[in-house]
C-alpha cells in the first residue's frame, strides 16, 4: 500500500489511543481519589526530594577548587551513557512483548492496515513506555545541574529538545534488535547461550571497572593527574561516536557558553535521529512482519523429535503428554508438601520460564546486584573510618532491601491477575483459593529469602564487618522477605485485575502503585530505624534503645504484612468464580 495512504492510518491509531488514554484517565480518577492522590503525591514527593538531595551533592562536589568541574562533567557524560545502554535494553524488552506478543498487534495485522504503520505506531508506543520513566529519573539531576552553574533560562529550553533526539535512538536500535532476537529466543540452545554471555559480559565488566588502588607515591604527583587515573575506567563515555556523549557535550558547552559546539553536538544528534528514524518509520515494515510469521510458524522443534523417538509407534498421544517431567521429579522431594500445592508451583514455574519478558527482566536485575555486590570487595578496602563503614553497610543494606522490593512488586503482585479469566478452573479445584494464595506467598517468600539473605550475607562479609553484624543484616533483610512479600500477594489480591495479561500494565494500576509506595516508605523508614537504635553504628546506642528499635521493626514488618496478606485471604475466600 501507498505511503500516503498510510498517513490517516496513523493519525486514526494515534487519535484512537489518546482519546482511550485520556478515557481511562479520567475513570481511574473518578473510581480512586486515592489512587490519584497518592500518584500525585509521589510524584511530587520525589521530584522535590531528588532535586534537593541533587543539588546538594552537586553544590559539595563544585566546592573542591579545579577538580570539582572535572568530577560534575565526567558524571554528566556517565550519566548519558549508562542512560543509554538502559534505554537500549528496556526498549529491546519492551519492543518485543509489544511486536509480537500482544494482542493488539495481532488484531491490528488482520485490519487493512499497513504492516509499516503497524510498526511505525507500535515502536512510537514502546519508545515512550521505555522512555518516560527515565526521563523522570534524571529530571531533577539535570535541573540541578542548570541550578549549581546558574544556567541561563534557554538552557531548560534546549536540554529537552537534545534528551527527546537522544531518546529516539535506543527506541529505533531497540526495535530492529528485538525483530532479531524475535526469531532465535523461543529456542533453547539460544536461551541457554545468551544466558552464558551475560554471564560472561557481568564478569568482564565488573573486573574491567575495577578501580585503581591510590598509592603513597601517586599522592605525591598532580592532583589532576591521579583523578585521571582513578577516572580511567570511565573513559569509555568520552568515545565521541557515542550518542550520549553528543547529548553531554551539547548540554555542558551551553552551560559554559560555548553556543557554536552546542550546535554542532545538537545538529550531529538531529541528523542520526532522523536517518535511524527514518529508516525504522519507511523501511521496516516487512522485515517486522517476517520476523513475526516466523514467531507465529514456529513448530515443535527438538521436542517433537524427541517425543517422536520416544514414544514408539503404538503409544497414543495423550499417553506420551503426562510423562512425569523434570520439575515433576524434583517436587517429590518436597515431600512435606500436598500434591496439589507443588503442582501449583510447578504450573507457576513453567509459566514463568515460558514467558521470555519474564525471566529476562528477573535476571538483568539479579545480575545488577551481583555486579554491584562483586565490586564491593574493591570498595571496602578503602574504608578505614567507622563511620564511613557503618554508613556504608546501611546502605547496603537498603540497596539489596529496595531491589527485593523491586521484584516483588514487579513478579509477585501480579501472581493471582495472572491467572486471568481462567482463575474459575482454580477457584473450583478442591485446591481453593485461599490455599493458592497461601502457596504463591510461601513458594515466593522462600526463594526470595533464601536469595536475598545469601546476597546481604555475602555483601556484608565483603565489607569486613563482623560476624555479629552480618547476621543482624542477614536476619533483618530475611524479615524483610517477609512483609514485602506479604504485602505484594495481599495487595495483588485485593486489587486483581483478570482482564490484563501484561504484568507491566498489571503493576501500573493502584494496587501496584500503592504496593510499591508502601514498599518504598517501609524500607525507607526501617532502615533509619535500624541505624538510629543500633548497637554498632554511628557511635553505638544503649541496649535498651537497640532492643526497643528491634521490637517495634518487627512488629511494623508483621503487621505490615500480614494486614494486606488477611485482607487477600478474605478477597480470595469471597471470591465469585
Amino acid at each position: 500500500m501507498d505511503e500516503p495512504r498510510s498517513i490517516p492510518y496513523w493519525r486514526l491509531l494515534t487519535g484512537v489511543n489518546r482519546t482511550q488514554n485520556w478515557r481511562r484517565l479520567k475513570l481511574a480518577v473518578s473510581r480512586s481519589r486515592l489512587h490519584a492522590f497518592l500518584m500525585g503525591l509521589f510524584v511530587i514527593g520525589y521530584a522535590l526530594l531528588a532535586f534537593g538531595m541533587f543539588h546538594k551533592g552537586l553544590q559539595f562536589t563544585s566546592s573542591f577548587p579545579g577538580l570539582g568541574p572535572v568530577l560534575i562533567e565526567r558524571m554528566m557524560f556517565l550519566l548519558f551513557a549508562f542512560l543509554f545502554l538502559l534505554l537500549l535494553l528496556s526498549n529491546v524488552i519492551i519492543n518485543f512483548t509489544n511486536l509480537f506478543r500482544n494482542r493488539e498487534t495481532h488484531f491490528l495485522l488482520t485490519l487493512p492496515v499497513p504492516h509499516q504503520v503497524v510498526y511505525r505506531w507500535k515502536i512510537f508506543e514502546s519508545g515512550i513506555l521505555a522512555s518516560w520513566a527515565f526521563l523522570f529519573l534524571i529530571a531533577p539531576l539535570v535541573i540541578a545541574y542548570g541550578t549549581t552553574h546558574d544556567a541561563p533560562w534557554h538552557f531548560y529550553l534546549v536540554t529537552p529538545v537534545f534528551v527527546a533526539l537522544f531518546v529516539v535512538l535506543p527506541g529505533v536500535l531497540g526495535s530492529w534488535a528485538a525483530l532479531g532476537l524475535a526469531r532465535w529466543l523461543d529456542r533453547l540452545a539460544f536461551q541457554v547461550a545468551a544466558m552464558l554471555v551475560v554471564v560472561l559480559v557481568i564478569v568482564a565488566i565488573s573486573s574491567w571497572l575495577q578501580p585503581e588502588t591510590v598509592t603513597d607515591e601517586m599522592l605525591e604527583t598532580r592532583v589532576l593527574d591521579v583523578v585521571d587515573r582513578l577516572l580511567a575506567r570511565t573513559r569509555f563515555s568520552l568515545f565521541p561516536y557515542l550518542p550520549s556523549y553528543w547529548v553531554s557535550s551539547g548540554i555542558t558547552q551551553w552551560v559554559e557558553g560555548a553556543v557554536m559546539g552546542t550546535f554542532f553536538f545538537g545538529l550531529v544528534l538531529l541528523s542520526h535521529t532522523l536517518f535511524f528514524g527514518y529508516l525504522a518509520m519507511t523501511k521496516s515494515g516487512g522485515l517486522f512482519f517476517t520476523s513475526l510469521s516466523a514467531v507465529n510458524s514456529r513448530g515443535g522443534g527438538v521436542g517433537w523429535k524427541f517425543w517422536k523417538r520416544s514414544a514408539g509407534a503404538g503409544q497414543a498421544l495423550g499417553q506420551a503428554a503426562f510423562q512425569p517431567k523434570l520439575l515433576d521429579r524434583l517436587a517429590k522431594f518436597f515431600w512435606w508438601g500436598r500434591a496439589d500445592s507443588r503442582a501449583l508451583i510447578i504450573k507457576d514455574i513453567r509459566t514463568f520460564l515460558r514467558d521470555t519478558t519474564q525471566w529476562g527482566q528477573s535476571l538483568v536485575l539479579l545480575g545488577l546486584l551481583v555486579a554491584y555486590i562483586m565490586n564491593l570487595r574493591y570498595f571496602s578496602h578503602r574504608l578505614t573510618s567507622d563511620f564511613w563503614i557503618d554508613l556504608t553497610s546501611y546502605l547496603n543494606l537498603g540497596a539489596c532491601a529496595l531491589n527485593l522490593a523491586t521484584l516483588t512488586t514487579r513478579f509477585v503482585f501480579p501472581q493471582i491477575s495472572l491467572e486471568g479469566k481462567r482463575v474459575w478452573i482454580v477457584g473450583m479445584a478442591p485446591l481453593g483459593m485461599r490455599r493458592v494464595l497461601l502457596t504463591k506467598f510461601l513458594f515466593s517468600t522462600a526463594v526470595s529469602m533464601t536469595v536475598t539473605m545469601i546476597l546481604v550475607g555475602t555483601s556484608c562479609a565483603m565489607l569486613s564487618v563482623t560476624l555479629d553484624r552480618i547476621v543482624y543484616f542477614t536476619v533483618t533483610v530475611g524479615v524483610m522477605s517477609f512483609t514485602l512479600n506479604a504485602l505484594a500477594v495481599g495487595l495483588g489480591a485485593v486489587y486483581p485485575n483478570f482482564r490484563e495479561e501484561n504484568p507491566s500494565k498489571i503493576v501500573s494500576g493502584f494496587g501496584g502503585t500503592l504496593c510499591l509506595v508502601l514498599s518504598f516508605l517501609y524500607i525507607v523508614g526501617m532502615v533509619a530505624l535500624m541505624a538510629v537504635t543500633s548497637r554498632w553504628a554511628f557511635g553505638g546506642s544503649s541496649t535498651l534503645a537497640f532492643w526497643t528499635g528491634w521490637m517495634f521493626f518487627l512488629c511494623i514488618s508483621f503487621l505490615l504484612g500480614w494486614l494486606p496478606l488477611r485482607a487477600g485471604i478474605r478477597r480470595m475466600t469471597n471470591l465469585e468464580v
